[in-house]
């Protein structure tokens, strides 16, 4: 069922839009999010200290971005570069990518598809990630957060868009691979296609219920369908 499923949906698919953190690198794997969350809320708590005290309930980086608004510009121009410079640092230390993610990448390009990472990380963290490991290739095209507007990184539907401008692919042709609720619902909210990529225990269950058109459980189980579809 599941298999016919991913076919249904790669069967109409002209582009296929891969999340980067989970479906192709554990971003945070060598240096913990955790500790770079608590960090970026010393940093917002200098701009603004009750801010930065509720910055300090959260363990995600990305949670601590989209408070900095509140701290005004300079609290936000402050918490996205160091964040940026921290994604850098993180994805050189975070080893080889997510087992199978190679391979889909190597089965969208060489399926005549046009492949783009859609990522709530800086396009320069994608980057440097995809030439230390010789990637680049893989990918037409990056698209990244947009500096200082966190409220456009999913589940808002704007990085989709952009993706689908870039490749010249409409979005009901696209096909977003995620692996959390929010990229379900970016690409619900733009009209693209998902297949939610269930890395942990229970994520399936969270995937569906947001909506995803099938789930995978394996980046091999992708590739796999990738070549035969």
């Amino acid at each position: 069922m599941e298999s016919s499923a991913i076919a249904d949906v790669l069967g109409a698919t002209r582009a296929v839009l891969f999340d980067f953190d989970g479906p192709i690198c554990d971003v945070f794997a060598g240096q913990p999010a955790p500790d770079v969350a608590r960090h970026l809320a010393a940093t917002l708590a200098k701009c603004d200290r009750s801010l930065g005290d509720k910055a300090y309930g959260t363990d995600d980086p990305m949670e601590v971005l989209r408070l900095a608004p509140q701290g005004g510009e300079i609290a936000l121009r402050r918490v996205e570069d160091e964040l940026i410079e921290a994604e850098v640092s993180a994805v050189r230390s975070a080893g080889l990518p997510v087992s199978g993610a190679v391979a889909a990448l190597e089965a969208a390009h060489a399926s005549g598809r046009k492949v783009a990472v859609v990522s709530n990380n800086s396009a320069t963290c994608v980057r440097t990630f995809l030439l230390l490991h010789e990637l680049q290739h893989l990918v037409d095209t990056v698209v990244g957060r947009t500096p200082y507007q966190p409220e456009a990184m999913k589940p808002a539907p704007n990085s989709l868009v952009r993706a689908s401008d870039e490749l010249a692919v409409s979005l009901q042709d696209c096909t977003l691979i995620g692996d959390s609720v929010t990229d379900v619902e970016a690409a619900k909210a733009s009209g693209v296609r998902s297949i939610g990529f269930a890395n942990k225990p229970g994520k399936s269950i969270a995937l569906r219920d947001a909506g995803a058109d099938t789930i995978v459980t394996s980046m091999v189980t992708l590739a796999t369908a990738l070549r035969c579809s």
